[in-house]
């Protein structure tokens, strides 16, 4: 008879313990919350900067000479701003992974310099939708026949104009996130570029008259489309079909420039879904409208920015020659 003998475990290794499950999980606690740091689009933008730098030959981690190598072949090819994220991105990875950042040098802080002097050039802007234009896209869907695709656009259209939405806060925006008054409606944005740490802002949109009423064209959309739930403004096909999920923030840049191309607009290039919220703020300045309701209607966190706006909205009607030529025209009429 085969006698079975007791097993002794012979392996080295230390048994599983309370002790070990907790410093695991605070491992990857740390990694969860380290990663929520950066926003995505941040994380997208920097991974892709790398992946250029290893395409030009750049091995991470690297030396001052790379870097400032890499700098004098990009200077004539990318724009300075790009080449500002690159380094930033290069930075972050070196920071991330403990070693010495190599583009803190002075060498490296020169030749940007350099390259932002030479090659510099102004920043490219989205054309600032006026009154008029909004008006004239309305005008445009309310003649095309009646469709969950014509609701949609026609929500999508004022609900973006009059509440200065970025994109990625409307096709962030659910139900749950509306909430009705007999004034009109606020729209809780749980987080955006301005409020990365989630503490919550409200959008609101007063009641208009019809048809330029963004409350009207937001509760005709939900209605047509039935939602009770999840994303506001989804994709439509062709057959008037509604999908689940949310429209992308690039597929509203192309709805824009689709619209104002069948409107025959001559800057339609010229557009991008930040078009409406430069034109809301452009717009309400041309209309003398406060400063302070300006930058509580966009969630603008800086003053600068929206001065900027108000700048540009006024810039011809807040204009010295402006007085000097009815000056002028007063001296020749005489």
């Amino acid at each position: 008879m085969t006698q079975i003998k007791s097993y002794t475990p012979t392996s080295q290794a230390s048994p599983r313990t309370v002790e070990n499950d907790k410093s695991l999980s605070t491992v990857y606690s740390q990694q969860y919350y380290l990663k929520a740091a950066t926003s995505d689009n941040t994380r997208k933008a920097y991974r892709s900067a790398v992946m250029q730098f290893e395409k030009w030959g750049g091995r991470l981690p690297c030396s001052e000479s790379i870097i400032i190598g890499y700098l004098l072949d990009k200077a004539a090819v990318l724009n300075p701003r790009t080449l500002d994220l690159h380094l930033s991105a290069i930075k972050q990875w070196h920071l991330t992974q403990g070693f010495n950042n190599p583009t803190q040098s002075l060498n490296v802080s020169k030749t940007i310099e350099g390259i932002r002097r030479v090659h510099g050039k102004p920043k490219k802007k989205a054309k600032a939708l006026r009154l008029e234009h909004v008006a004239t896209l309305l005008s445009f869907l309310l003649s095309k026949p009646e469709s969950k695709k014509q609701k949609r656009d026609i929500a999508l259209l004022l609900v973006a104009f009059f509440g200065a939405f970025r994109r990625s806060e409307l096709v962030a925006i659910n139900y749950e996130d509306l909430k009705w008054e007999p004034e009109g409606v606020k729209i809780l944005l749980p987080t955006s570029k301005t409020d990365q740490l989630a503490d919550g802002m409200y959008r609101v949109l007063p009641n208009g008259q019809a048809p330029i009423c963004p409350v009207m064209a937001l509760k005709e959309w939900i209605s047509s489309a039935n939602i009770t739930a999840g994303p506001i403004f989804r994709g439509v096909n062709r057959w008037d079909q509604l999908s689940t999920s949310a429209i992308t923030p690039g597929a509203i840049n192309l709805w824009l420039k689709s619209l104002a191309a069948a409107c025959e607009f001559d800057f339609t290039p010229e557009l991008s879904s930040h078009s409406f919220r430069r034109g809301l703020s452009t717009s309400a300045a041309r209309e003398k409208i406060a400063f302070e309701l300006i930058k509580k209607q966009g969630g603008w966190k800086s003053d600068a920015t929206v001065w900027e706006y108000i700048d540009e909205g006024q810039e011809f009607i807040e204009n010295a020659s402006l007085q000097l030529m009815d000056k002028m025209a007063k001296l020749l009429s005489k």
